[in-house]
């Protein structure tokens, strides 16, 4: 992994990492404990934190504290601490069919990254190299497809509950930026028969109260068309339908797996691309250093380099 310099002289030589799993949160009332995967450069303080939500897939393991490495990785060897929990959702647990909340867990898993926030004391306590190395102050989440989902609640996105009708707000205030890669977007008519059916909490999906800033990540092929009848601009609809401060990345040719950001040599990555995982791991980093530190040049100088490229992997527009 190459060093990461920037124009105005900021650098950063990617660290070595240490990453610790499983980190067993007791959590009455859950199913099952919460379970973690910590990863975070071997050396360095006051390291921001970023929850990262997984996604579904049809693979036993991404869909767990074992996925996504590409992108904990590399935050990691840049300056993160990055907790990755097991959802309920997870095919690891294979919990029965008819436990509350089942298939997807909505809401649990938004409450997962924020009973970890409330436990972060027991996560240092288990991984003893953190202590008082973590900067509480600067939180942020992220998440691929469903976990773009939960991260959009815990950012300020609301729903109506379908088995209640009340609404739903899971907006988590110590959550002061947000990446969502592949996101779910809006309800109603946008939503393909089968998933309005099996996944009636989509049905209402409201981006309107969604104020933390966030950058979207769509892939400008990624049709979804199990989940939408709108074609690729569904995902880009948390960025379109909220308020801002907010940032879209759209990635050219890349479908729902953004190249392959769920796992390294994923067989169900639609769209192989190494390169252009490389430009969501950095541009990424780079918007939450600059979202979490206001000032830092890297998102302007990743975004002037992702233009001035002779064969750009994408755009990017803010607003």
């Amino acid at each position: 992994m190459s060093e990461t310099t920037y124009p105005a002289g900021v650098s950063v030589p990617p660290a070595p990492v240490l990453s610790v799993s499983p980190v067993v949160l007791p959590a009455p009332g859950r199913a099952v404990d919460l379970a973690l995967r910590v990863s975070a450069p071997v050396t360095g303080s006051e390291l921001p934190v970023v929850l990262l939500s997984h996604g579904q897939g049809y693979s036993n393991h991404l869909s767990s504290l074992n996925g996504y490495a590409p992108l904990a990785d590399f935050w990691a060897a840049h300056g993160f601490l990055v907790i990755q929990p097991t959802h309920l959702s997870s095919r690891t647990l294979n919990l029965p069919a008819d436990t509350p909340g089942a298939p997807l867990h909505w809401r649990s898993r938004a409450e997962d990254m924020s009973r970890v926030l409330d436990r972060l004391d027991a996560v240092e306590t288990a991984v003893p190299q953190l202590r008082g190395r973590v900067d509480r102050g600067r939180v942020a989440v992220a998440g691929h497809s469903m976990g773009g989902h939960t991260a959009s609640l815990l950012l300020g996105a609301r729903l109506t509950d379908p088995d209640d009708g009340t609404e739903v707000n899971l907006a988590d205030p110590r959550i002061t930026a947000g990446v969502l890669l592949a996101a779910p977007g809006r309800g109603g008519d946008a939503l393909a028969g089968p998933a309005a059916e099996n996944f009636p909490f989509l049905s209402t999906t409201d981006f309107s109260a969604m104020r933390t800033p966030a950058l979207v990540v769509a892939g400008d092929k990624d049709t979804s068309g199990h989940l939408t009848v709108m074609g690729p601009d569904w995902h880009t609809d948390p960025y379109v339908l909220s308020p801002g401060p907010k940032s879209l990345l759209t990635l050219f040719d890349a479908e729902h797996g953004l190249g392959g950001v769920s796992g390294y040599d994923v067989a169900e990555t639609t769209d192989e691309n190494p390169a252009r995982v490389s430009a969501v791991q950095r541009l990424t980093w780079a918007y939450l250093r600059t979202a979490l530190h206001p000032g830092d040049p890297a998102w302007q100088a990743e975004c002037e380099a992702l233009a001035s490229g002779p064969d750009p992997l994408g755009r990017v527009e803010s607003k």
